[in-house]
């Protein structure tokens, strides 16, 4: 089993381990990476001025728009001859968001993802499969990599239908499954509809993470499938799902305190809120060399509780809230801003004005985003087959761009009528559960 020896060490080992970790982050952000260095200039600091883990807050906040600003490489703090990998994932605009590893990078998260599956009780015994949309293939690629350093045998994830993955799990004895939780519902779903006996299965536990998960669908999950289930936390931006995970005790999600540092701020005001008040999650990254950030507003809801776990681990641990602070939508795993959809759209209709409104909804545990684009005389042609061609573009540039199925409808200005409050927007439509 992976050594929780890190995990476990004295509290205040840890916190100095952090602090001295914390300090070379923001020297060699505030030396390579010009963005940083003009924040700290900004508010009078250098890195020496940082004695204590809340000294962090003198510093200013960094949004997802930083990033856009920032593209491809402003925000890396390691020449281009170190990075070993370079993955993208969607922005607040049609500028995504480029993160780099280093080799080291690379073996951290390896790691981290290996503490994830080890606080979920897997083994090396066990055979694991992965299963994301699209959208999510760099988290799949993570866990493929963390399950093979613990030794396990593992699934990669493969693009196919969900019946084709149920055939998988069956005959290759899956004991481990990791996924989405809307992932599962279809399965499940699909499971019923094929008259399959979860009993007949050798699943014995799931990893879900990339959505909020209410207790309500927690235990339909795993009364469904008569399984275990347990939840990780992860930033597609940072990159990677190992930043925090769920142990057997399951009361909070464990931080990978020595290789992050979380803070909970007040939304509107930025101020850092107390142990046990909601607000929202803000990362900085103590030992990424290629790609650090510092105070990155993550826009998930959530609250830190210092209490001891059962387990041992003395990682404070992190309880998900539901909601956002920001404009984003999760679908299937994957964050959607509403500027991406409109900068797609504008591409494609090439600048002119148009009006749009999405619409986000669950059909058969399948979670749908469907846009609807006003149509009128001065924008579009009139002729059937060259609309029927710039709804196919649009649909395919969006589920290339998003990594997850999409729907375009045209639609006249008289019906869209009903939708003037919401153009411009995204409307969440599934039900909460």
């Amino acid at each position: 089993m992976w050594n929780k020896q890190m995990e476990c060490q004295p509290r205040e080992d840890l916190v100095q381990l952090q602090l001295e970790r914390l300090q070379a982050t923001l020297n060699r952000a505030y030396r390579n990476v010009p963005f940083y260095h003009n924040r700290f200039e900004q508010v009078g600091v250098e890195p020496s001025h940082f004695r204590s883990l809340e000294d962090l807050s003198r510093l200013p906040l960094t949004s997802r728009d930083d990033l856009s600003m920032n593209y491809p490489y402003g925000l890396f703090a390691v020449p281009l001859r170190d990075i070993v990998r370079i993955h993208s994932t969607t922005g607040t605009d049609v500028r995504p968001t480029v993160s780099g590893y280093t080799r080291k990078d690379l073996k951290v998260w390896k790691e981290l993802v290996a503490r994830c599956l080890c606080g979920a009780g897997v083994g090396p015994e066990d055979i694991i499969q992965i299963c994301f949309d699209p959208g999510l293939a760099d988290w799949a690629r993570e866990f493929k990599d963390g399950a093979e350093a613990m030794q396990a045998s593992v699934i990669p994830m493969t693009v196919m239908e969900i019946p084709k993955q149920i055939m998988v799990m069956n005959d290759y004895k899956t004991s481990v499954l990791v996924s989405t939780p809307s992932y599962l519902r279809q399965i499940i779903r699909e499971m019923t509809r094929m008259g399959i006996n979860p009993n007949a299965l050798s699943l014995k536990r799931a990893v879900l993470l990339g959505e909020t998960l209410s207790q309500k669908t927690r235990t339909f999950l795993a009364d469904s499938l008569h399984i275990n289930i347990h939840t990780a936390y992860g930033l597609s931006e940072v990159p990677g799902p190992g930043i925090a995970y769920e142990c057997n005790e399951h009361d909070g999600l464990h931080i990978n305190e020595d290789h992050f540092v979380v803070e909970i701020i007040d939304p509107e005001s930025g101020a850092v809120l107390p142990a046990e008040q909601n607000g929202e999650v803000v990362l900085t990254t103590l030992t990424a060399q290629a790609y650090p950030l510092v105070r990155f507003r993550t826009g998930d809801r959530g609250s830190i509780t210092m209490e001891s776990c059962n387990c041992g681990r003395v990682f404070a641990r992190l309880r998900q809230g539901r909601g956002r602070t920001d404009s984003q939508l999760v679908i299937r795993g994957v964050k959607i801003h509403p500027r991406l959809i409109e900068g797609i759209i504008s591409q494609l209709v090439q600048g002119k004005k148009t009006s749009y409104v999405g619409f986000v909804r669950r059909q058969e545990e399948l979670d749908l985003l469907e846009i609807w684009i006003e149509v009128d005389e001065d924008n579009f042609s009139d002729e059937i087959k060259v609309l029927e061609q710039l709804v196919h573009r649009m649909r395919q540039e969006l589920e290339q761009r998003l990594g997850i199925p999409a729907r375009v409808r045209l639609v006249e200005s008289m019906s869209m009528a009903a939708c003037r409050e919401h153009l411009g927007r995204i409307v969440d439509q599934r039900t909460n559960g």
